[in-house]
């Protein structure tokens, strides 16, 4: 029998692993640890210094860049160590998740365990992991060159496809769950992927938001500080006045602060216009799920704000828009097929 549970069983592994990665990657990315390997080794790299003086080589190495000269300047060895383990880690997940996805891959395939369907599905989702392999790369070879900061479009993009990938996988794996066709409203249907829109625009100016450390600031709610809903820092930072939106730090988190309204909006409306329709057990629970959690990931957004993004809060954040992304993903599943 072709797509059979070990093949659901493989896509859920690869799911779980590249969650893991985006909370390595979070931690990675609030210690401040992601510039700490100036170099990139496919394979010798997947083995950390093992002696002192490959340690102290590492480190003279890292002392060569803009990180270590101008923010890290004050670093030992030992803190060295710190923030190399987190980056290493990270990359460690990375080349984990190529090795489970593809051996498995080929023995199915081999094996002919493996729909045509799904086999060009498992193709797309290899490109999607290559593509986010390679923009880690370009994304840390930014911070490397005169500032100690990655670009922010580059970790969005970074970002986003982890998520687009997550979704993906999820979705193959969902497809082989539920093979059977059922009666879809159309127009519900389209409502929910206006929702995941929105929901993944969200996503990507949260990404602006960590790249340009952006929650640092206006740390009130829901006034952007001074008791005003648009502080004046808004709009004035950059110019012309378009990018304040995408590269001010004010900007980009006043878009952020009012695209999570427009996210509980849209998803509180889906749950209002899916009480009129008939639906199954499963879609029921999976628009009950999506409404809280929602409220849930709200709520981490505004403490994590309030608190200026401790590190435990930021990861918290984070997780909570995984799970949301995958609360819809599956209720556009459910409504698609």
């Amino acid at each position: 029998m072709k797509d059979n549970k070990k093949v659901v069983y493989w896509l859920f592994t690869g799911c779980f692993l590249i969650f893991i990665m985006v909370i390595v990657g979070g931690i990675t990315r609030l210690t401040n640890s992601g510039l700490s390997m100036t170099d990139y080794k496919l394979i010798t790299e997947t083995i950390p210094p093992l002696t002192e003086e490959a340690w102290i080589a590492e480190f003279e190495r890292y002392k060569q860049f803009p990180e270590y000269q101008k923010l890290h300047f004050h670093f030992e060895l030992e803190d060295f160590k710190e923030i190399y383990f987190w980056e290493w880690f990270h990359r460690v997940i990375g080349r984990v998740i190529g090795i489970v996805f593809i051996i498995p891959f080929l023995y199915f395939l081999f094996t002919r365990q493996l729909t045509r369907s799904t086999i060009k599905k498992s193709i797309v989702l290899f490109a999607l992991g290559a593509f986010q392999g390679f923009l880690g790369w370009y994304m840390v070879k930014s911070g490397l060159v005169d500032m100690p900061a990655v670009s922010h479009y580059r970790l969005a993009a970074h970002l986003t496809t982890a998520f687009i990938t997550f979704a993906f996988t999820f979705w193959v794996a969902l497809d082989i769950i539920y093979p059977e066709k059922i009666q879809i409203n159309k127009a519900f249907r389209n409502l929910v992927r206006v929702g995941m829109i929105i929901l993944l625009v969200q996503i990507i100016w949260g990404a602006f938001v960590a790249g340009l450390d952006a929650g640092l600031i206006h740390n009130t709610w829901p006034m952007m500080n001074e008791g005003k809903l648009i502080h004046e820092t808004v709009y004035i930072e950059q110019n012309p006045v378009w990018r304040n939106f995408i590269e001010g730090k004010s900007g980009v988190q006043f878009v952020h602060r009012y695209l999570a309204y427009a996210v509980v909006a849209i998803i509180g409306y889906i749950w209002y216009r899916s009480r009129k329709l008939t639906l199954s057990v499963l879609q029921k629970r999976a628009i009950d799920s999506l409404l809280i959690l929602v409220f849930v990931q709200f709520l981490l957004g505004v403490l994590t704000l309030i608190y200026a993004v401790p590190l435990w809060l930021g990861v918290a954040h984070q997780v909570g828009a995984f799970f949301l992304l995958t609360a819809m993903t599956y209720t556009l599943h459910r409504f698609t097929r």
